[in-house]
């Protein structure tokens, strides 16, 4: 999915500056170009794609990458799942059906009951025996059968095996209903565990019920529904009221409502009209809409998020990774205490029937699949939950790491603010329209952002025929020929150096072009940024979750002074090279509580180098942008940095859950093996202290999924 192109980053104005011009102005990110906050400053971005940037340690060391399992045998029982499937039914999945199963729990739970019966009130043994044998095999020939399977295979200890050792060691003993209803109970519980489960990956996958199903394209007058996969760059498709788009592109013809809810969270309908970029997965609300297609359906937004949240649990979280390795050793160690329990305190206090009865009681008990299914599914349910509120999050690791942030590291432009710069005022010795035209020539060749400010201040065509002799001068600005004029457009040092007298500009906030034409001071023209209207709202809950904030920037340092102080930032550290801003990160890395995070929040590809040196990376104006989804560990999805402070409470919830869980799960557990080998317990409460833990506990995942604050 990762893809390193450059073309694409600056089509979707990433502020990536073409390569041949560096353009020079008076503000931020003093590179050496004159562009004093431009956000091209290292394009030059990590040949590697970016896939890898904090989990290293994700790789097992067989030279592929982490979306595979190895047959993660983690004890449970489970052949194929990934710890995040639920699977309970104790069988190889797909060898059969629900309805099947059904029929086999009906009919062993009659001949149970009618064993009982026959045990207890007509008082024939022998029939109520061949009745608990028959309902033995019917009910448990399948866990029997896997369970010596895998035995064959070397995995020995799994939930099979332990079920099938307690069920047949029980009918040794003579306690042939306690055998059959160790099976019985398992299976049912197991079913409603396995229905749990998938209630809740079906609740998860709702929410991210965006893929469209067909495209409509129009054909000598008549609309036909073909395959969004079908529709090539260029194509036209039209979007009838109550359908999802189901490509990116640009309306070229009619206006609508859109409902991006189930892409950013957002309840509130947005209006989008002819020229407008709308994002495949918005539901058309309003009229019909013609759309220029400009993305296959591969690189289309809906296909990018669907495919990360798809694959977000291949990232998986230590607690996680704990606790496949905690089964992986608990089960042996387990069934090495139940065997002791069922033969060494006989060898002193006698009764062998007794003891073996308690040590296979200890054997039900000792099943970990409450952990291993749970926890994953907990995760998965914060990963949706986030995903509810427009936060896509990478992995399972990440939310364990938004949970315990110590300080969040924010890039000014394009973050905190709006990054669509304007011209605030112009101060001109000539004639104000001639002034914005000389600085329009002077711009064209530049895609930067404030280059493009300045052009659009400018409202006629650019005569390229017109600029001849056109220098860049490193780190001060250009020089050119304009239309039979010398002119000279930058900083202030650009101007000095030509010694060419000029009125410094008064204290403004923002960034400033010098003007000269033909050796004489012509004028200047402020330029300058707008403060989102939701970061200061950012930083107050960040202070409430007593989250430090930091902003690193390349601004001049009373622009970014007055950044900070109209937000709340607790620190700022401006007039910072790339290579500064690196090295910042550092000193507050090295000066955290090491049992906490930093997170860095970026608006994409740009500030990759910080981005992967964080523990984690997040990304602003994510949303259509390759390199936002591709390059971070998190995508906000509306570019609202408040979302950092709900990403951090959610992922706070989800830990909550599961740590709930372990405690629950192993707690019941050492409680019930306690009381088995004290001799209070009945193989009733272990079966309850297996399959029934295991089902509370999955239920208890839910609540990560419907957190609200």
């Amino acid at each position: 999915m990762k893809k390193n192109n450059d073309s694409n980053i600056a089509e979707d104005n990433k502020d990536v500056c073409c390569e041949k011009h560096e353009h020079h102005h008076e503000h931020e990110d003093h590179c050496g170009c004159g562009h004093d906050h431009h956000k091209h400053e290292y394009e030059a971005h990590c040949s590697c794609g970016h896939e890898h940037h904090h989990e290293h340690d994700d790789r097992c060391g067989c030279g592929h990458d982490n979306h595979h399992e190895h047959e993660d045998h983690c004890g449970c029982g489970h052949d194929n799942h990934e710890h995040g499937c639920g699977c309970g039914c104790g069988c190889e999945h797909g060898e059969e059906d629900e309805k099947v199963l059904t029929i086999r729990l009906i009919a062993g739970a009659i001949l149970f009951a009618a064993g009982i019966v026959t045990e207890n009130v007509l008082s024939s043994p022998l029939i109520s025996d061949i009745l608990f044998v028959v309902a033995y095999i019917v009910l448990g020939y399948d866990i029997v059968w896997n369970a010596i399977k895998n035995i064959f295979k070397g995995h020995l200890f799994n939930e099979n095996f332990l079920m099938s050792i307690a069920s047949i060691g029980a009918f040794a003993v003579g306690e042939h209903p306690e055998a059959v209803a160790v099976m019985l109970f398992y299976q049912v519980g197991e079913a409603l565990q396995e229905r749990a489960a998938q209630k809740s990956r079906n609740s998860i996958t709702e929410l991210m019920d965006i893929r469209p199903d067909y495209a409509n394209t129009e054909v000598n007058g008549t609309i036909t529904k073909v395959s969004p996969s079908e529709i090539l760059i260029g194509d036209i498709i039209i979007v009838k009221p109550g359908e999802k788009i189901p490509l990116d592109g640009t309306i070229t013809s009619g206006e609508t409502y859109l409902d991006t809810k189930a892409l950013t969270g957002e309840s509130v309908p947005r209006k989008a009209v002819t020229g407008d970029t709308v994002l495949s997965g918005s539901l058309n609300t309003g009229s019909p809409i013609y759309i220029k297609v400009e993305k296959t359906y591969g690189e289309s937004t809906v296909s990018k998020i669907l495919d990360m949240v798809e694959h977000a649990q291949s990232k998986k979280a230590k607690s996680e990774k704990f606790i496949s390795v905690f089964a992986k050793y608990y089960t042996p160690i387990v069934v090495a205490l139940a065997v002791i329990v069922m033969f060494v305190p006989p060898l002193f206090l006698g009764d062998f029937r007794t003891w073996i009865y308690r040590g296979l009681m200890f054997l039900v008990v000792s099943c970990p699949c409450a952990l291993v299914v749970s926890i994953p599914l907990g995760f998965f349910a914060g990963i949706g939950c986030a995903s509810k509120n427009g936060i896509l999050v990478k992995g399972s690791n990440f939310i364990e790491k938004l949970a315990k942030l110590d300080t969040v590291v924010f890039d000014k432009t394009g973050t905190l603010t709006k990054g669509v710069f304007a011209v605030k005022d112009v101060y001109s010795v000539i004639d104000k329209d001639e002034l914005i035209k000389y600085a329009a020539y002077a711009e064209f060749y530049s895609t930067h952002p404030i280059a493009v400010s300045v052009k659009n201040a400018y409202k006629n065509t650019v005569d390229t025929a017109k600029i001849l002799n056109y220098t860049e001068i490193s780190g001060m600005g250009i020089s050119a020929d304009i239309d039979g004029h010398k002119v000279l457009a930058g900083n202030v040092r650009l101007l000095e150096s030509n010694n060419i007298s000029h009125e410094k500009a008064k204290s403004y906030i923002g960034s400033i072009i010098y003007i000269a034409v033909d050796g004489k001071f012509a004028g200047y023209i402020v330029i300058s940024d707008e403060i989102k209207a939701d970061s200061k709202v950012a930083i107050s809950a960040l202070k409430q979750l007593n989250i430090k904030s930091v902003m690193l920037t390349g601004d001049v340092k009373k622009n970014a002074d007055y950044t900070a102080e109209q937000i709340g930032i607790d620190k700022v550290y401006s007039q910072l090279l790339p290579q500064d801003k690196v090295s910042k990160l550092e000193e507050i890395l090295s000066s955290k509580n090491p049992k906490k995070n930093v997170a860095f929040v970026g608006d994409g590809i740009n500030d990759a180098p910080v981005l992967m040196r964080s523990d984690i990376g997040i990304a602003m104006g994510g949303i259509g942008s390759d390199s936002a989804i591709e390059a971070a560990d998190v995508v906000l999805m509306t570019d609202e940095p408040s979302k950092i402070a709900k990403a951090s409470k959610i992922s706070a919830k989800t830990m909550s859950v599961i740590i709930q869980n372990i405690v629950f799960a192993i707690g019941v557990k050492v409680l019930v093996m306690i009381l088995s080998v004290l001799g209070i317990s009945t193989m009733w409460l272990a079966i309850f202290a297996d399959v029934g833990v295991s089902l509370l506990a999955i239920l208890n995942s839910l609540r990560a999924l419907y957190y609200k604050d």
